[in-house]
C-alpha cells in the first residue's frame, strides 16, 4: 500500500523519514527501509518547529503521552489522535533500593506497568495507531513477544479496528489471554520471536495485508518514536533537568535508543539544561547479543538463538543493536547481563523495597544496576532512574515457585501461637 501522511506541513514537526545508515530522506509514509542501503528509516524534525515547543505548551496539554504531541510526528489533530491515558506514569523515589545498594544520590524508578495494559508498549502503539489512521490503514497488526500483542489488541478494540497480532507460541499464558480477551486475531506461531517477525515483515509484501498496518514494520519509524515519551516524561517529572544515569533493558535496543534521542531533543530546543548523563544496558543472559557485542568490544551484533524466562526481552535478532552501542559508547555507559536467577532476585528486591511488582525485564533492569553497581560501574553518587517496563502479574511463574505463605494455620489465636506470629 502507498500512503503518505494526511497532514499539513505547518502542522506537524516532523519532515521526513531520514535513514539512519546513510542519511537519505524520503517523504514521511508507510516506509520503514530505505531504498538506497536498505537501513532502517526514522523520523527527521524540523529544528525551527521542534524549538518552538515550550514547556508551558506541554503542561497545558492532556495528562497523557499527548502532551508532547509537539514534538511527535503525529497526532497535532487530537480528533486523529488515539488516546488510552497512556503516559504520565509514577516516578518512584526508591529510597529503601538506594539504601540496600549504597547510593548516596536519588534514585528513581519509572513505573511504566501503569500503563493501560501494563506496559510501556501502551506509547508505542498509541502513536503507532495514530498515524495508521493518519495513513488510511483499515487494520493493525504486530509481532510481539507478549505486551505489544497485549497493547495492539487492547487499542484496537478501543477504536473499533480489526487487529491482528502473532505472538510465539511458548508466550506466558498470561499475556496470551490477556491478548486474546480483546476479541481481535491471535495468531500463535511455532517459532521464536524473530521467525514471528520474519513472517510479519513477508506478510506486509502482501496484496491480502496491503490495507494493514504492522507496528513494528511497515509503520516502525512512528512506532518507535512513541518511546521518546519516557524520556520526556521522566525530564518534566524531576522538575525540567535530566537524570545523570539511566539503565534501561533491551530487547530491539529500540527503547534505549529513543531515551537517549529524547534527552538530546529536549537540550538542543532548551527545554533542560545540558548534561553529560550516561546511558546503562540491560539483558537477559538468555538473550544478551547486545551485551555481549558490548563486553566484546564490537560495532556488530552477533544473532543469538533466545533462552531464558525473559520473554518480553528475547528478540536474538535486535534491529537497534548498533545503536544502542553508539548510544551508550557514546554517553560513557554500559551493559551488562545476569541470568535466571539474578532476574528473580531482582524481581523480589524492587518488590520488597519500593513496592514495584515488575516483570522479569524488570528484574533483570534491577539486578543490572545492582551487578553495575557492585562491579564499580555505576556511580552511586549520580542521580539514577530505571525503568520498569512491565507488571509483574504478566510473568507470575517467574518467582512463583520462590514465594508463598508465610504460614497456613487453623483460625484461632492457637493456630497462630503454633505458627509463631504470637
Amino acid at each position: 500500500m502507498t500512503a503518505t501522511l494526511r497532514y499539513s506541513p505547518a502542522a506537524t514537526p516532523a519532515s521526513a523519514l531520514v535513514c539512519r545508515n546513510c542519511g537519505a530522506g524520503y517523504p514521511l509514509g508507510a516506509q520503514h527501509a530505505c531504498f538506497e542501503c536498505f537501513g532502517p528509516l526514522e523520523i527527521g524534525y524540523s529544528p525551527d518547529r521542534l524549538a518552538s515547543v515550550t514547556r508551558q505548551d506541554i503542561e497545558a496539554g492532556p495528562h497523557s503521552l499527548w502532551r508532547y504531541a509537539g514534538l511527535l510526528p503525529v497526532g497535532q489533530d487530537p480528533a486523529t489522535r488515539v488516546d488510552s491515558g497512556t503516559g504520565m506514569t509514577p516516578l518512584v523515589r526508591a529510597d529503601r533500593l538506594a539504601d540496600r545498594l549504597g547510593f548516596t544520590a536519588p534514585l528513581w524508578i519509572k513505573d511504566d506497568s501503569a500503563n493501560p495494559t501494563h506496559s510501556f508498549k501502551d506509547r508505542v502503539v498509541s502513536v503507532a495507531i495514530t498515524a495508521a489512521r493518519e495513513l488510511g490503514f483499515r487494520r493493525i497488526a504486530c509481532a510481539s513477544t507478549g505486551n505489544l500483542a497485549n497493547s495492539v489488541a487492547a487499542h484496537a478494540a478501543r477504536i473499533g479496528m480489526d487487529s491482528i497480532v502473532f505472538v510465539p507460541a511458548d508466550l506466558e499464558p498470561a499475556k496470551i489471554t490477556q491478548t486474546a480477551v480483546y476479541g481481535g486475531t491471535l495468531v500463535a506461531v511455532d517459532g521464536s520471536y524473530d521467525d514471528v517477525n520474519r513472517l510479519c515483515s513477508e506478510l506486509a509484501e502482501t496484496d491480502e495485508f496491503e490495507a494493514t498496518a504492522f507496528v513494528n514494520v511497515n509503520v516502525r519509524p512512528y512506532y518507535a518514536e512513541g518511546s521518546k515519551t519516557l524520556g520526556y516524561e521522566v525530564a518534566e517529572q524531576l522538575g525540567w533537568r535530566l537524570p545523570e544515569q539511566v539503565v534501561v533493558p533491551m530487547a530491539s535496543g529500540s527503547l534505549l535508543t529513543k531515551v537517549h534521542k529524547a534527552f538530546g531533543e529536549l537540550t538542543r530546543i532548551g527545554l533542560v539544561d545540558p548534561l553529560d548523563y550516561r546511558v546503562y544496558g540491560a539483558q537477559s543472559a538468555g538473550c544478551a547479543p547486545i551485551a555481549d557485542a558490548f563486553a566484546a568490544g564490537r560495532d556488530t551484533v552477533l544473532p543469538v538463538r533466545p533462552t531464558g524466562i525473559a520473554k518480553s526481552l528475547n528478540i536474538g535478532n535486535p534491529a537497534d543493536g548498533p545503536y544502542a552501542l553508539d548510544a551508550v559508547r557514546g554517553t560513557g555507559g554500559a551493559m551488562a547481563q545476569v541470568d535466571d536467577d539474578e532476574i528473580r532476585a531482582g524481581i523480589e528486591l524492587l518488590a520488597r523495597t519500593t513496592g514495584v511488582f515488575a516483570e522479569t525485564a524488570g528484574g533483570v533492569t534491577t539486578a543490572v544496576c545492582k551487578k553495575l553497581v557492585e562491579t564499580g560501574v555505576l556511580d552511586t553518587s549520580r542521580e539514577t532512574v530505571l525503568y520498569n517496563t512491565g507488571d509483574g502479574l504478566k510473568t507470575l511463574d517467574a518467582v512463583a515457585g520462590r514465594v508463598a505463605p508465610t504460614a497456613v494455620i487453623a483460625p484461632t489465636l492457637k493456630g497462630m501461637r503454633a505458627a509463631g506470629l504470637l
